[in-house]
């Protein structure tokens, strides 16, 4: 079963962290991103410009309705996500607990609903 495992952070924190915590932090991900490519789990991934690049569109009795960024105010933002195949809900959470951002953030774990 495919689950999308989407990893919120908040930006302004992230946003001064230094250079080395950085740069270790990218290295983390690497690792990471070659262990579940390595054990036929991934699927598909990437990092998420900022929500300052994001455009949020409604459409209202026939009309599109564009916002500069996010849908709402949260704490965390969207950063970023892992599409992964997982035998269960039980070996998502595992491979998600094993997200560098967990430790400062959250990660959400949610079942692909296939169509046929």
């Amino acid at each position: 079963m495919q689950y999308l495992l989407m990893i919120y952070q908040n930006e302004a924190d992230y946003g001064k962290i230094d250079a080395a915590t950085g740069k270790k932090m990218l290295e983390e991900y690497g690792a990471f991103t070659q262990s579940i490519i390595q054990s036929g789990n991934f699927k598909a991934g990437d990092r998420l410009q900022p929500t300052t690049t994001a455009t949020t569109v409604r459409v209202r009795e026939g009309k599109t309705l564009t916002t500069d960024g996010p849908f709402a105010e949260t704490r965390e933002q969207l950063g970023g996500y892992y599409l992964v195949e997982a035998k269960d809900l039980d070996a998502a959470l595992g491979i998600a607990a094993r997200i560098p951002g967990a430790r400062f953030g959250s990660i959400e774990v949610r079942p692909i609903w296939v169509y046929n």
